[in-house]
């Protein structure tokens, strides 16, 4: 139950950016009087979603199956890529947002006059991207949870992406994309500095960086781990009372930077100037 909320936010933000591209590519296609493609791209689509279940398969399969410092070798690679995927989404999205549509317009055109495959290719690729993210970060998420609460997280978080992108396909449902990809974005952030923190303690457990048993801080006296509020601050952030010192720098190494960074304010472009 401790990591539910972290889960259902990824599933909500993930999934929200994938019913964005998906309901781009079908408003083109109905737009153009072109719905016989519209079945070419719900096969590429369930390829693309087909691939992510898998991906999070074999990632799950293959920690089950290593042993000891491999295992925690293999969790902590996944859990670093997945933090460095997770850092250039949120600050790709935030660039790219106000062209992405066009983009994907752009290139479901060509494609439909390439051909039918070109245009399941292109739906695949669309979604494929946000799905395998997704798979990598929930397999960060949530490796350490011990419940089945995860898989009901995620599926819900989906659930809810895919019923507001169906709610803003059909103009029913406003909301101010701008803001709640800023803020999901600066919450993911905190999030994923818990999941760097998570891959320096697998290195350490590894024996590949030192410093295991050298605390930063013991706060067990005002964060007991026996209770419900200790269980959501280390499922949601990986924040512990016990971390080492290590642990402790690269959470702070990588959330205040980063948050500073995703927070600052962005520059206006300056008015072309008029000619005469």
């Amino acid at each position: 139950m401790n990591a539910f909320v972290p889960t259902f936010l990824i599933g909500l933000r993930e999934g929200l950016e994938g019913a964005l591209v998906v309901t781009v590519l079908v408003a083109f296609l109905v737009k153009s009087d072109l719905r016989t493609k519209l079945p070419y791209v719900w096969l590429g689509v369930g390829v693309a979603v087909a691939l992510s279940v898998g991906f999070a398969a074999l990632l799950e399969f293959t920690s089950a199956n290593l042993v000891s410092h491999r295992k925690e070798l293999f969790e902590a690679t996944a859990s670093i890529t997945a933090v460095a995927f997770v850092t250039w989404m949120v600050f790709w999205m935030r660039r790219a947002a106000r062209s992405i549509g066009g983009d994907l317009r752009g290139k479901l055109g060509h494609a439909v006059e390439m051909g039918s495959f070109a245009v399941v290719v292109t739906a695949f690729l669309a979604v494929a991207r946000e799905g395998l993210e997704t798979a990598l970060f929930f397999f960060a998420t949530v490796r350490s949870a011990t419940s089945g609460w995860s898989v009901i997280a995620i599926v819900t978080g989906l659930a809810a992406a895919a019923a507001i992108g169906l709610g803003l396909y059909a103009s029913a449902v406003r909301i101010n994309l701008t803001k709640f990809f800023t803020w999901t974005g600066a919450f993911l952030i905190v999030v994923a500095a818990g999941i760097f923190k998570y891959g320096v303690h697998d290195l350490q457990e590894a024996d590949i960086v030192p410093g295991l048993n050298r605390h930063a801080f013991d706060i067990s006296h005002l964060l007991d781990p026996t209770t419900w509020y200790a269980e959501v601050l280390r499922g949601t952030f990986n924040v512990t009372p016990v971390p080492t010192v290590l642990e402790t720098v690269a959470w702070l190494a990588y959330a205040l930077p980063v948050l500073l960074l995703f927070l600052r304010p962005r520059r206006t472009p300056a008015p072309a100037p008029t000619e005469g």
